[in-house]
């Protein structure tokens, strides 16, 4: 990419874009966005008032890095807007706030744009003007927000009120700031609420919203607190982008896109980065890139409900037209001056681009691995299930309990998705498959991570070794006799059909661009297969998965053990590593990378042990 695409300039052009796009949509008096689409559950009027502040919130970025010097009709339509939607009399005026409302989620934005641009916009309304908009924001003071990041809304509107000598309650600002004290597992990590909830909020929530609080108010202390917690987050963090920007596709919300980069800005922001400043352009930029080139903003130049085009079944119940707004996030970096290092300093590559990587997560239950040959980057996910916000008797949720997320890949959902893709699943002879619904962590240590799950009679403890571009799965399946145990690799999606092929233990599809998902039998499966599908995947139209199966399960308790595999393969398929399974239940592997895995899945947590290939077997 030419070097002038991750300029600040180039941000600047792709904020005027974006801003401009959703001109047609505007209602008399600029108050609302009413965006194409279909509606939320809040409906067309909240789903209008998330238009404004999505989009006036990429405006104060873009006003506010710029210093004002904008313009006029930008900083106009934006006052305008804000006259209109807090003015009771006007028939596009925003709903009030009430209690466990989506408006709740949108005075935040508002508040923390009227924040950036103060100067230029609130500071010069009118008296009556200024009181409206106090009187609206004030309605946030005692009502209720659901138990997850929502607390940090109330954090961010009341400290605004504050500034500007409105009504606010500052034990609930307090308050806020304590609950997510919490969530704070450690190692930068947060979970969204009660549970094993991690996802891309950690970043572009839990992190974002109290460190521009400290920004807002001062606290120096916090300040500090919050700062060595992103620093933490960030060492991580800066490897879930592929070599090409495309991130890790995992949780929900991911129609926000290209907000995923919005922390590693914010580590700009605040001082509190570990990452070069040449290395966090060259990362968001590639993001920005990534998706400008596949569909994301649009022909139109609006952001849909998808990853790249249109994807409707990504949208959550609360998402509506305006929903992939919250992407404004990622121009935070538009506050940092034209002269700051993070937009002189020489890029610097990203780590996937310098070598294989390969991190272990404790925090979430997470491995990471990256291969530099072709950028991809594999999440080996043994901790995060979501599973307090779930439906106890519901589906798992696709985008939380698979076994494996990826760069490249996106996991089947949607009414038609097959669920085989990054499951194992055991199936009993009425056509009944196990769920992963609630994932127990047991063990993460270097490149090695293992957890549980029961259903029912059913409990799989799986440990997963990680070497290069492919993944082993060990799984300890307990369940009665002749029940049928699979376990399915990635998903594999593109415009054109995947190729595939089956052969003697191996299953797979490939691309015409050489990425390919494969999955080998390495013990105890007896056969393979593959699943297609059409319309259930964001990464493309036909999709298709490859799997092993295992036709009749003893009875008690078996050892399986896999290879899944992304990335390109020779004509042979990926490597075969040599799997040893000796009495005591211990399955010793012989990586191809180089080195030997003992792993002991005899007793209730999987212990792992390594040894040079070289060393005498003891």
């Amino acid at each position: 990419m030419p070097d002038e695409h991750r300029t600040r300039e180039h941000w600047e052009a792709t904020a005027d874009h974006l801003l401009n796009s959703v001109l047609p949509y505007a209602t008399d008096g600029f108050a609302q966005y009413r965006l194409p689409g279909t509606a939320s559950r809040s409906g067309p009027v909240s789903d209008g008032l998330e238009g404004y502040a999505r989009t006036f919130l990429l405006a104060a970025f873009r006003i506010a890095g710029a210093r004002g010097d904008v313009p006029p009709a930008l900083l106009e339509r934006y006052a305008s807007g804000l006259i209109a939607g807090t003015d009771p009399a006007h028939p596009y005026a925003w709903p009030a706030l009430t209690d466990m409302s989506q408006q709740l989620v949108e005075a935040a934005s508002i508040a923390l744009a009227l924040h950036e641009t103060r100067p230029w916009l609130f500071d010069r309304l009118s008296e009556g003007e200024r009181e409206r908009v106090v009187e609206w924001l004030a309605g946030f003071v005692g009502r209720r927000t659901p138990e997850n990041n929502w607390v940090l809304f109330r954090v961010i509107v009341e400290q605004f009120l504050a500034e500007v000598g409105g009504p606010y309650e500052p034990s609930e600002i307090s308050g806020g700031l304590d609950r997510i004290e919490e969530w704070y597992v450690g190692d930068g990590w947060y979970s969204d609420g009660k549970g094993k909830n991690f996802d891309y909020y950690c970043g572009w929530a839990l992190h974002l919203y109290p460190s521009l609080w400290a920004r807002m108010s001062g606290d120096t202390a916090r300040q500090e607190l919050y700062a060595g917690r992103l620093r933490r987050f960030l060492e991580q963090y800066q490897h879930f982008f592929a070599a090409d920007g495309g991130p890790v596709h995992q949780g929900r919300s991911l129609t926000y896109r290209f907000a995923t980069v919005a922390p590693l800005w914010l580590g700009a922001l605040t001082g509190a980065t570990p990452l070069p400043p040449g290395r966090t352009r060259r990362i968001a930029g590639r993001v920005l890139r990534h998706f400008a080139e596949r569909g994301a903003p649009d022909e139109r130049g609006l952001l849909t409900i998808g990853w790249y085009d249109a994807f409707p079944p990504i949208a959550q119940s609360y998402s509506g037209p305006a929903s992939p707004y919250w992407a404004s996030k990622a121009f935070l970096g538009l506050l940092l001056p034209a002269g700051h290092p993070v937009w002189t300093a020489p890029e610097e590559a990203a780590p996937v681009e310098l070598a294989d990587q390969s991190l272990t997560m404790p925090a979430p239950g997470w491995l990471l691995h990256t291969t530099s040959a072709d950028g991809v980057v594999r999440l080996v996910n043994h901790g995060s299930d979501r599973d307090r916000v779930q439906p106890p008797d519901g589906a798992p949720d696709p985008y939380y309990t698979k076994l494996a997320y990826t760069s490249h890949t996106g996991p089947e959902v949607g009414e038609r998705a097959q669920d085989v893709d990054n499951r194992v699943t055991v199936i009993a002879s009425d056509g009944t498959a196990s769920l992963r619904r609630h994932i127990e962590p047991l063990a993460a240590s270097d490149r090695f991570a293992a957890s549980a799950y029961q259903d029912g009679p059913v409990r799989v403890v799986t440990a997963s070794v990680v070497d290069g571009a492919a993944e082993i799965r060990i799984h300890r399946v307990t369940a009665p006799s002749g029940h049928q145990v699979r376990d399915g690799g990635h998903a594999l999606a593109a415009m054109a059909e995947p190729a595939l092929r089956e052969e003697a233990g191996l299953a797979l599809a490939g691309r015409p661009d050489g990425l390919t998902s494969a999955v080998r039998a390495l013990h105890g499966f007896t056969s393979t297969g593959v699943v297609t599908s059409v319309g259930t995947n964001a990464y493309g139209h036909y999709s298709a998965t490859p799997y092993v199966l295992a036709a009749g399960h003893p009875g008690g308790t078996a050892l399986y053990v896999s290879l899944v595999w992304l990335g390109g393969v020779p004509e042979e398929g990926p490597p075969v590593p040599v799997v040893r399974v000796e009495e005591g239940d211990v399955v010793v592997v012989s990586l191809v990378g180089g080195g030997m895995v003992m792993v002991d899945m005899g007793g209730e947590v999987p212990v792992v042990g390594r040894r040079d290939r070289t060393e005498p077997r003891s």
